[in-house]
């Protein structure tokens, strides 16, 4: 494959970093070097010329934006930076060729390292586990709330959860989303394996806002705690999803039958709070979901959730499927009565009032 450069970037230190395509070792694009793919490309493993491990993203289309205007985006996601989101430092345009470069992360993501086959599948030990949601949700929170401008990610899942070689996670494809036309989203294309991830408001009346992130972070929890997949494995009789088995066990006061068996050892005070903002997280209602920095607030701090403010959440299948219609979506949007706060009044932090706490 024949590209002649790639893009510039400021770095923090305002000096210029080009990154140029003859820097990359040949064979790069063989097949053994392909280490995943998602709705927007294919990934490869790359070395520089430096010696330095890249991921490079070859897009599987075309921008809806021209190149200046393609450029430009990408310049701007390349200055989004937290320690938990993936960092941009290249990319590439050459006709119809469109590829952008990232670090590179050592342990691939959760879904390869939680939840693919057994011989890739790591270890996990509840604080390992603990700490991929913290990080998540606080990589999530500073693009929602510190990114400028604010980002919608549009596909949270356990395959955009990256890990390093440290098993820090990090959040990847943010911002990619609205540069590509809606053919190629994984809303049209229903690509598997995103389904189950989708909150029914914006897979069934293209309601997008920062809530339906929230969902998705809400099924992304759930898949780390039990160690399955919202997307492919189903339980019971019904076939339910994770989500739906998660409410169900809740019902039944067995929370705790949710948990991955390999995990032997946990504190189950706090893996049954972890499990309950999961439910928060994928309520049916969107204004009834917490925002990022709630979610931080109730993982991070022992306070008292309201937990019999918990509605049955909902969980879209597909066309066809028995998943929740559009009636009664808009009735779970619009059905804003008695809604009681995410937390009781009682075992409060100085730093988090009543008020804060209330569905937004």
């Amino acid at each position: 494959m024949n590209l002649s450069c790639f893009g510039v970037f400021k770095s923090n230190s305002r000096k210029e970093k080009t990154v140029d395509s003859s820097t990359l070792s040949e064979g790069n694009f063989h097949l053994s070097n392909r280490v995943g793919a998602g709705g927007f490309g294919i990934v490869y493993r790359g070395v520089l010329g430096d010696g330095t491990e890249v991921a490079v993203k070859s897009l599987s289309a075309e921008s809806k934006q021209g190149n200046h205007e393609f450029l430009t985006e990408i310049g701007m996601i390349a200055n989004v930076r937290h320690s938990n989101l993936v960092q941009l430092i290249g990319c590439c345009i050459e006709g119809s060729n469109h590829m952008l470069v990232y670090e590179y992360m050592e342990n691939n993501s959760v879904a390869s390292a939680l939840l693919g086959p057994n011989k890739k599948r790591i270890i996990l030990d509840w604080p390992k586990r603990a700490a991929i949601c913290m990080g998540t949700v606080r990589g999530l929170a500073f693009l929602h709330e510190e990114a400028e401008p604010h980002i919608v990610h549009r596909d949270i899942k356990a395959s955009n959860i990256l890990l390093d070689r440290d098993l820090h996670p990090k959040i990847g494809d943010f911002g990619l989303a609205k540069l590509f036309p809606d053919s190629v989203t994984h809303l049209s294309t229903q690509v598997a394996g995103t389904m189950g991830y989708l909150a029914p408001e914006y897979a069934l009346l293209g309601q997008l806002t920062k809530k339906a992130d929230i969902y998705s972070l809400g099924v992304v929890i759930l898949e780390i705690i039990s160690g399955r997949s919202n997307t492919m494995e189903t339980f019971g009789e019904d076939l339910m999803l994770l989500v739906e088995w998660t409410w169900k066990l809740k019902e039944e006061d067995r929370l705790l039958n949710l948990v991955d068996p390999k995990l032997i050892e946990f504190p189950e005070e706090e893996v049954v709070r972890f499990i309950n903002v999961a439910l928060f997280c994928t309520q049916a209602a969107a204004h009834q979901r917490p925002s990022v920095s709630q979610v931080v607030e109730m993982l991070s701090k022992e306070m008292n959730l309201n937990v019999e403010s918990l509605t049955q959440p909902t969980v879209y299948k597909g066309h066809g499927s028995q998943s929740l219609g559009l009636q009664e979506v808009s009735q779970a949007q619009k059905g804003k009565q008695s809604i009681r706060p995410f937390v009781t009044s009682t075992n409060l932090g100085s730093s988090l009032s009543f008020s804060m706490m209330q569905p937004r």
